[in-house]
């Protein structure tokens, strides 16, 4: 059985102190549910504060990027060995990265490298836009962001790592997929791309969750498709309420 997993990525938002009064309504809120893996990616400036706050909880805590060399002159930039000394977690990937700041296939796999050294557990996203959806490339798309993301990382390491699938086309536009649409990618594209790289076993254990407008009022009907393994949550997880909710209908 692979463990569900929401995650709640707060993009740039919250001040350190509103960080403080969201971590403390988590703590709280998500105490009580069981069977699910809990975790928060707020901004790097608010990490040390979250950590303080959840230490003593099972709410797992994450950064949302990094760079994949371990110092030097990379000004602005987080190393993963900086990352380790209080998250588990971290988010490599994401569309917005990828789009506004020029992150590739090939600095995804980079970082992943680079967190898999320092035992962070990487939660890659991939997706595709609405024009590749439009025009059938959905597949090729998600296919050449998994081989090259991945290439290079041994069975022995992948099971350990989280995909997100994340159509571009619905991130932060209210237009989240239908739950069967995510489930077909998910099924149909995602997990045979593992098994051709890792074989039937890797592919079955490797847990991968669906991001993209998901709410409280949506999340359960992503989350009765076996195929879906939790949730990567963006505006909802800004919401204690909502991301409580959310991921009381990821434990089931």
């Amino acid at each position: 059985m692979r463990k569900p997993v929401i995650a709640g990525n707060w993009k740039m938002n919250k001040t350190v102190e509103e960080s403080r009064s969201l971590v403390y309504d988590l703590s709280i809120g998500l105490r009580d549910i069981k069977g699910v893996e809990k975790v928060l990616l707020p901004p790097y400036l608010s990490i040390l504060t979250a950590a303080a706050l959840l230490e003593g909880t099972d709410i797992g805590l994450g950064a949302q990027n990094l760079h994949w060399e371990e110092k030097g002159a990379f000004t602005g930039e987080i190393s993963a060995q900086m990352i380790a000394e209080f998250c588990q977690y971290v988010l490599i990937g994401h569309s917005e990265r990828r789009t506004y700041f020029g992150e590739s296939d090939e600095t995804v796999n980079k970082k992943i490298f680079s967190a898999i050294a320092h035992n962070l557990i990487p939660i890659v996203c991939v997706g595709e836009t609405l024009g590749e959806k439009e025009t059938g490339q959905t597949g090729e798309v998600l296919v050449r962001q998994i081989l090259n993301g991945l290439k290079d990382v041994t069975k022995e390491y992948v099971s350990a790592i989280i995909i997100a699938y994340e159509p571009v086309w619905a991130i932060g536009t209210g237009k989240a997929s239908s739950a069967e649409d995510a489930r077909n990618v998910i099924r149909d594209i995602i997990r045979p791309v593992l098994q051709e790289m890792y074989g039937v076993q890797a592919a079955n254990s490797t847990r991968v969750l669906y991001g993209g407008s998901v709410t409280a009022a949506n999340a359960s009907g992503f989350f009765v498709h076996e195929d879906i393994d939790g949730a990567l949550v963006g505006g909802a997880s800004l919401k204690a309420d909502e991301f409580v909710k959310i991921t009381q209908a990821g434990a089931g």
